[in-house]
């Protein structure tokens, strides 16, 4: 384009016409105000308006200032617009006569992005806090560079009449700025004041009104500074909230939610308090405060918050408030509340106020809801800093739906992920769309949100797939579901697409060693697999190398409790002799009754399926270690062996080996878990022994990595959360001149199996490679 400023025709004075078509993030983010103010500071005439593609923009004047006008179109936009395609051509002149921002035309295929939810922007911030401002303390302030966005939209373009705002008939002050291409808020599609918009109420368990407005916010306050638990319709969805100072409120909120340990998000008033409560680096303090506001995990400090907030964990799962009801209760109470998923566990989020009522009876006391529907649900997002970068752990609000663009188009395809932390993803030309984070598909209220998230991609995008592709785990019910459609269905290997979601992420080509490893995935030989290196081809992959398999005691129950995970682990080694290691602690752990039975299935080989899970691997030594032998989450064992790490320092690693019988190469762990018994028996510090397994993982994957020689290496999969073993291995091979790669923000757990899946499908049906954002 910087050829143009140099074209002979720079000096050419007749008029002409320049039509531009923008694709990506431009609607509902001020940017045809902006290409308003742009034209009328040059001089220039014609038009702008969203369309169902992003944006089509005509201007007419001389030559030199059309160039200038799209030269500064991507480098002046505003700061929510993202620019993926710029397409322009110039044209004879049909004599319009002034700048105008023209209605939305709804016609054509459906390409133009739609956005996420946005984290109020510092203006609307001190509207609502100016006692001169008419929005002073009103909770649904908003503007074009900020509020709601994907939570509300019902169909493109992106006009008030497709939102959920469509029921508030703005009143004639916001209807001036919303007309006005000056202001901030034209256009702004859920524009609203005091007077003509969305208002609060504060219910009791019956759903009977108490309160209204900012007295229902008041009360509300009130009762979480009396340990009361407020269950508080927010921008995606409900949150439960108490006081997290309070340990017998939160122990209430556990025992009601029937969330026995896993760790509660924060909200905290302001970065000043973060810093209080938690240690915060620059970029952490640069991801709390922008306009995705995800929970960022924090190591914590301090006293103050309840234990039982995140028992047993030195860190904390903090946010800031988001919009500006959360800005004005956390104004009122001063202080961190827990602000976690309003639902029970394995269930979807609640999102309307009747709902709620029903679903979180006996859980929430009091209700503080708001009259603007909410079109789906949009969980918090999480993050954390690893390798001085961002790692996104949950993809949701501030981040979904915006998409992967992949180098090449690809069919109309759907991915529907996996089991757990599931996510979906639908293919549109070059653009992969991941949902907001579903969940575990554990219970039919989590399937049937599922469901709902595939039939609104689809229609929000009018893609009509041509296939689907789904996890080669044959009773997944997303596999299942993705049977009964009726469509070809692509059925993709759990470990193949982690691989290829980060390649995608990363835009590598094949071939690379996709390094995956998990908890569970369904392997081509019929075992569990979960600690994988994948040799990826253009023809698709080998399974160049995995850990060791040992059983897996009782199945699914040796996953909830890591004693039986240990007892399968050390049986391979120890054989019978095992149940006679009383000093052991998963041996101990085990009544005599237990310990027969899991005898029995070792022995027979029966419910006792075999597994190279790495996942499982974590689970067991934390079991040896002494550090858990039955978990309450999901992840927990592993997640207190990362802990245990807390000041230990050593580059020591255990002794591995490697069998090779002409298959894939086998990374043997028996030395290691040798070297970690006699260290348990030796008292040895636990944050030692955890140091040590995980240093010896690194360098397994080095090893591995020296022996198949392909210099790309990708990180992926659960165990690639784990910020000392990703940083760790990342060194390692960097060491060893190998190039590694890792997520940032796709998550490295299930929630980004959809992208693979999809490229993987795309592979198949139609061909692309690479990817570019």
């Amino acid at each position: 384009m910087q050829q143009l400023l140099t074209s002979p025709a720079t000096s050419d004075a007749r008029l002409h016409r320049l039509r531009i078509t923008i694709r990506g993030a431009v609607q509902g983010v001020g940017f045809r105000p902006f290409v308003y103010r742009l034209a009328t500071e040059l001089g220039l005439v014609g038009w702008v308006n969203n369309t169902t593609q992003g944006v089509v923009i005509e201007v007419e004047g001389v030559r030199h200032e059309l160039e200038n006008f799209l030269l500064r179109l991507d480098p002046e936009k505003p700061p929510r617009a993202f620019v993926q395609s710029l397409e322009w051509s110039f044209l004879d002149p049909v004599g319009y006569a002034h700048f105008e921002i023209r209605e939305s035309d709804a016609a054509g295929a459906k390409t133009a992005l739609i956005l996420p939810d946005f984290a109020i922007c510092p203006d609307c911030l001190r509207d609502i806090r100016d006692p001169a401002n008419r929005r002073y303390r009103y909770p649904f302030t908003n503007c074009t560079h900020c509020g709601p966005r994907f939570s509300i939209i019902e169909a493109l373009p992106y006009d008030r009449a497709n939102t959920t705002m469509k029921a508030f008939h703005m009143c004639d002050a916001c209807r001036a700025e919303y007309d006005d291409p000056r202001d901030r808020r034209f256009h702004a599609q859920p524009n609203a004041c005091p007077q003509c918009g969305p208002q609060l109420e504060l219910w009791n368990a019956a759903g009977k009104p108490l309160r209204a407005r900012h007295e229902a916010l008041r009360a509300a306050a009130d009762a979480v500074r009396a340990g009361e638990i407020v269950a508080v319709k927010g921008l995606g969805g409900f949150h439960l909230i108490v006081d997290a100072r309070s340990e017998v409120a939160v122990a209430r909120l556990r025992w009601r939610k029937h969330r026995e340990e896993k760790p509660l998000a924060l909200m905290v008033p302001s970065l000043e308090a973060v810093r209080a409560h938690c240690e915060v680096c620059e970029l952490e303090e640069r991801l709390l405060a922008s306009p995705e506001s995800p929970i960022v995990l924090l190591r914590r400090r301090g006293p103050d918050i309840a234990p039982t907030v995140a028992p047993g964990n030195p860190y904390l799962g903090v946010m800031l408030p988001y919009t500006p009801l959360h800005y004005l209760l956390m104004e009122e109470l001063g202080f961190p509340v827990v602000a976690t998923s309003g639902n029970l566990s394995d269930e979807p989020i609640c999102t309307d106020e009747r709902e709620a009522l029903k679903r979180l009876a006996g859980i929430a006391d009091l209700f503080l809801v708001h009259n603007r529907p909410i079109a789906r649900h949009v969980d918090d997002s999480i993050v954390r800093v690893l390798m001085g970068r961002e790692l996104v752990l949950r993809r949701a609000r501030g981040y979904a739906p915006l998409p992967v663009h992949l180098a090449a188009p690809a069919p109309p395809l759907l991915a529907v992920g996996a089991h757990l932390k599931n996510t979906v993803a639908l293919a549109s030309g070059q653009d992969v769309f991941i949902s907001q984070h579903i969940g575990d598909l554990e219970t039919a209220e989590a399937f049937a949100a599922f469901r709902r998230v595939v039939e609104d991609f689809e229609r929000l995008d009018e893609v009509r797939p041509v296939a689907i592709a789904c996890d080669a785990h044959p009773e997944y019910l997303s596999s299942k579901y993705a049977a009964g459609r009726g469509l070809r269905t692509v059925s993709v290997q759990h470990h193949f697409a982690h691989v290829l979601s980060c390649m995608a992420e990363n835009e590598l080509e094949e071939p690379v060693l996709g390094v995956a490893w998990d908890g569970t995935g369904y392997g081509l030989d019929g075992t569990i697999w979960g600690g994988e290196f994948l040799h990826a081809t253009a023809g698709g992959f080998t399974r160049a190398a995995h850990l060791r398999t040992f059983r897996l005691p009782g199945g699914d129950e040796a996953v909830k409790r890591p004693r039986r995970t240990a007892l399968g682990l050390l049986y391979e080694i120890y054989g019978e002799a095992v149940f006679e290691m009383r000093d052991l602690p998963p041996v101990a752990a085990c009544a005599s009754e237990e310990a027969g039975l899991l005898r029995t299935m070792l022995q027979r080989g029966l419910n006792a399926p075999r597994t190279s899970s790495a996942g499982r691997l974590f689970d067991a030594v934390a079991a040896i270690a002494g550090l858990r032998q039955e978990v309450k989450f999901e992840g927990q064992a592993a997640m207190e062996l990362e802990f245990a790490l807390d000041g230990a320092e050593t580059d020591a690693v255990y002794e591995f080996g490697f069998v090779d019988e002409g298959g894939p190469l086998v990374v043997d762990w028996a030395p290691m878990v040798r070297g970690i018994v006699s260290d348990a028996r030796e008292s040895t510090p636990i944050g030692l022994i955890s140091a040590k397994f995980h240093n010896t993982l690194a360098e397994c994957v080095a090893a591995v990595a020296r022996r198949l020689g392909e210099e790309r290496v990708v990180l992926t999969g659960g165990c690639f959360q784990n910020r000392y073993l990703t940083e760790r291995t990342v060194r390692r091979l960097r060491e060893n001149q190998f190039r590694p790669y890792w997520h940032q923000r796709v998550p490295p757990n299930d929630g980004g199996i959809a992208l693979g899946q999809l490229v993987a499908a795309a592979k198949e049906i139609g061909h692309v490679s690479g990817s570019s954002r």
